[in-house]
């Protein structure tokens, strides 16, 4: 591909991605590979060369841009390179025109910033949460070391105060320890570990998705206890399985939830866990790192009914935590409605129970819990509180 035609593939693909921001379609990722897959020609240089035209652009836009070619006009004012690939070839994009509209450079939507400036964000926080993301792996203790995955991955190194975490190389191909290692943010790691999860016990994953923290509560409980990984997403919770089955396993019991109507399917649980741990539903703001488009899709209606989503799976969750057993709540936002004014209001309803301390590696503590940001702590952001209850 010429230089023009990888701009405007980029300009087609970004066209795209916009449209679905809009439209609750696909996620950037997903929009590229499916792109890619019909147009065979293009070699792995200029898939590459693409892809990452394409997410220098949606990382350089606030605001949803009005087109991909605005979007990739805002990085050809400072690429004197890109700038001359609107050359107006037979592939490529036609050249720029005086005045055209060009997108607006930011961080996030202006409502999105005026929220994290409420929630003590400064601007350099908010930049660092669309910077590139490491890529971060749980080595499973039930069937292998971190010295032996350490020794066979050239350059991965340890994560300071998470005993099962390394970082490895960018792009390293990760497929051949399937089971051996989890792809899996250090910061989500270490929320993980706020479940002070032991073996023998009783544990609820109440919003498990794939499974991610269910495997890793399992090697926490050495594979002794029941886990109930539970969850309102068949196809997501269908992932499970196969994931347990390459990592040994064997207590996680997957529950298909109703969504609305989550304690009926759990009633046998109730007032019998010891820990549930709710990795509720959120805005994801935390995660802008590996989907910087998913900015274009918060509005503030949505961020509404999510809140609402969060206090309804509290009162869940709270009804199958046993007398003296602990509700670990975890958003992978830093908005304060979805996270510390989320447990205040918990708190108000529920005096009895009362904010345990949290020791983690890393974090600063935020109303009765405790946020990480990419700036602070070089992970994705998260905020996650540690409630007790009554005996």
């Amino acid at each position: 591909m010429t230089p023009g035609a990888r701009v405007q593939a980029a300009i087609e693909l970004l066209d795209q991605i916009i449209a679905a921001a809009h439209e609750g379609g696909a996620a950037a990722d997903t929009i590229v590979q499916r792109y890619f897959a019909t147009r065979r020609y293009a070699g792995s240089k200029d898939r590459r060369a693409v892809r990452e035209l394409v997410f220098a652009a949606i990382r350089a836009c606030g605001e949803a841009p009005a087109t991909g070619r605005a979007a990739l006009l805002l990085l050809a004012r400072d690429d004197n390179a890109l700038a001359a690939a609107f050359d107006g070839s037979a592939h490529g994009p036609a050249p720029i025109a005086e005045d055209e509209p060009v997108a607006v450079a930011g961080s996030a939507p202006a409502w999105l910033v005026e929220r994290m400036h409420a929630a003590d964000l400064n601007d350099t926080e908010i930049a660092a949460l669309i910077a590139r993301a490491p890529l971060d792996v749980r080595v499973n203790r039930l069937v292998t070391t971190v010295e032996a995955i350490e020794a066979e991955i050239p350059g991965a190194a340890h994560i300071e105060g998470l005993p099962d975490a390394l970082r490895l190389p960018a792009g390293s191909d990760v497929a051949p320890f399937a089971g051996r290692i989890e792809v899996q943010d250090a910061g989500s790691q270490i929320v993980s570990a706020a479940a002070r999860a032991e073996p023998g016990m009783t544990v609820i994953d109440l919003c498990a998705g794939a499974g991610g923290k269910t495997l890793a509560l399992a090697a926490a409980m050495q594979n002794t206890g029941r886990i109930i990984a539970a969850d309102t997403d068949r196809a997501r919770l269908g992932k499970l399985k196969p994931r347990a089955d390459a990592a040994e396993v064997t207590i996680a019991e997957p529950v298909l939830l109703d969504p609305g109507r989550e304690f009926e399917a759990l009633t046998e649980w109730r007032g019998a866990a010891d820990v549930v741990l709710i990795d509720a539903p959120c805005s994801g703001t935390g995660t802008w790192r590996r989907n910087p488009e998913a900015r274009w899709r918060l509005t503030p209606d949505r961020l509404a009914r999510l809140v609402e989503t969060q206090r309804r799976l509290l009162q869940v969750g709270a009804g199958l935590v046993k007398p003296d057993g602990a509700l670990v709540y975890v958003v992978c936002s830093l908005l304060d409605e979805e996270g510390a004014e989320q447990i205040d209001a918990f708190r108000a309803r529920h005096p009895r129970w009362h904010a345990a301390p949290l020791v983690l590696p890393a974090g600063r503590a935020r109303g009765a819990g405790v946020r990480l940001t990419p700036a602070h702590d070089d992970t994705d952001g998260f905020f996650v509180a540690r409630l007790s209850a009554p005996c």
